[in-house]
């Protein structure tokens, strides 16, 4: 009786798809070097220099998804953007606290090994980091069979960045009678996806065939380091705050001292279309402001008097624009008004 011969490739693992992956991988990751001076694709560990211009320097270090808007991806057959949604989701997280991105990691886990789709997303990965002026030094792929389901997928994303100790944007650099201004999101950014489906899938909303949602679901988030770090270099910036999950008033709060409040005043909020839309299937505008960024992608504090300077910084589409002001309180975050959805 002949004997089975198992092997990896049997069990639904490639290592040669994985090598090739690699390979194309390391030809990118070339192309876009320049001057560095370590080759970190295929090694175990990634190695990067540390800047030297930095007197007392700190890092920091961010890591992310980008949740189930892969599935939006799956459904459309695009998967070019949500790389930039994966490095914007760890590098927004990064600035906050006054870092520059230095380098990115990712983590990506398939049923089984696609290059074409794996190079879509790498493709992505690497426009983000451009965009960020970071460093792409590795990562990892993981062919999982049984454990995704056919076509299924996960991607994570890890950062790392530095700060020299004196421009950290810490706590206590916020004071009474800073404002509060919302920098513009490109979108729905990469929060609230799971409840964006639930509402599709119940009103029985086949998106592909609308241009509207088609495009709006699939928009990548925007990345906001080169504007927020022109701001902490001029010393123009008191705080700041990345708008995810948990939408404004979890997110600001996470920055405000003690003792101090943010008052935001709702009226003032430019909403987008896309979340326009979503408000009228059924969805209450406490639900909407706890899941969703409703057009405020980013927050700065600020002191009033460089106000003007600041905007210089930002193109039309994404100009700040005041939503607030710090005083005191005990309460952090106070949300005053009602955006109109109109």
């Amino acid at each position: 009786m002949k004997k089975k011969i198992f092997t990896y490739e049997k069990s639904g693992v490639s290592i040669n798809a994985a090598d090739n992956f690699v390979k194309f991988i390391s030809s990118i990751s070339s192309k876009n070097k320049g001057k560095k001076k370590f080759n970190n694709i295929g090694g175990f560990g990634s190695i990067s220099n540390i800047p030297k211009n930095l007197r007392n320097p700190k890092i920091v270090a961010c890591t992310d998804g980008v949740g189930t808007k892969i599935e939006i991806a799956n459904t459309l057959g695009k998967y070019n953007t949500i790389g930039i949604d994966l490095v914007a989701m760890s590098v927004n997280d990064l600035i906050v606290q006054g870092a520059k991105p230095l380098l990115f990691l990712d983590y990506i886990s398939i049923n089984k090994i696609n290059l074409n789709k794996l190079k879509s997303i790498l493709k992505g990965i690497v426009k983000g980091c451009k965009i960020s002026n970071c460093e792409l030094v590795g990562g990892e792929t993981a062919e999982m069979p049984g454990t995704y389901e056919k076509g299924k997928f996960d991607i994570a994303g890890f950062a790392v960045g530095i700060v020299d100790e004196k421009k950290i944007l810490a706590k206590k650099k916020i004071k009474k009678n800073d404002l509060v201004l919302a920098i513009p999101s490109s979108g729905i950014h990469s929060n609230g996806y799971s409840l964006v489906r639930y509402v599709l899938k119940k009103e029985k909303i086949n998106f592909k065939s609308n241009s509207f949602l088609k495009k709006e679901l699939i928009r990548p988030t925007k990345i906001y380091v080169n504007e927020v770090l022109s701001l902490i270099n001029k010393d123009l910036l008191n705080g700041c705050a990345n708008i995810t999950g948990g939408g404004l008033a979890d997110n600001i709060k996470r920055v405000i001292p003690d003792g101090l409040v943010a008052d935001i005043d709702l009226n003032k909020v430019k909403t987008k279309k896309i979340f326009k839309w979503l408000k009228q299937k059924n969805i209450e505008d406490k639900e909407m402001l706890k899941t969703f960024n409703c057009g405020v992608g980013f927050c700065l504090i600020i002191k009033p008097k460089n106000l003007s300077k600041i905007k210089k910084f930002f193109t039309k589409e994404f100009k700040p624009y005041i939503i607030g002001k710090i005083k005191t309180g005990k309460q952090k975050v106070k949300l005053n008004g009602k955006i109109d959805w109109s």
